[in-house]
């Protein structure tokens, strides 16, 4: 299986990049993982937010096929432990799916044809995180929760 976070927008911020480069490269120990990150739409800021969830959600979909497995992080999406969530991924392992995609949308949430596409929402807090910060939350509970499946000793139980 391989593992997709699509993200919009770049992350301007040097040291968080740092951190989400180190997680990803653990990552590559356990399963394929790749995040792409989607441009930020032009002319955003003439646009309403509508609009803006519109085109940013025909970015997501151009990268996705009717056979990927669409998972939101969504405010408003199932919450799990860190052993829950390692419970889901092996879940979908074992399903023998072949690609897994998490979307972190824009600073307005998704278009209604993401969410009529999505398989399911996450929701990693009922806290509101910026959109850089939540990558690098995202991609450590992935890292920590292949370590959960493999017993080893990143995760105290």
């Amino acid at each position: 299986m391989k593992i997709t976070l699509l993200a919009i927008g770049k992350t301007d911020n040097n040291q968080l990049q740092i951190l989400m480069d180190d997680y990803c490269k653990r990552l590559g120990f356990y399963i394929s993982f790749e995040m792409e990150v989607i441009p930020d739409i032009k002319n955003a800021k003439n646009l309403s937010q509508m609009l803006q969830k519109q085109a940013e959600g025909e970015e997501i979909l151009k990268r996705t096929t009717t056979t990927d497995e669409l998972i939101l992080l969504d405010e408003k999406g199932k919450t799990f432990t860190s052993e829950g969530f390692a419970e889901f991924l092996q879940k979908k392992m074992n399903s023998g799916l072949k690609n897994l995609i998490f979307v972190i949308g824009g600073p307005y949430g998704f278009s209604e044809a993401v969410y009529a596409r999505a398989n399911g929402k996450v929701s990693l807090s009922s806290m509101t995180f910026s959109h850089q910060m939540v990558r690098l939350f995202f991609i450590e509970q992935l890292y920590r929760g292949f370590t959960i499946l493999r017993n080893e000793p990143y995760h105290h139980r």
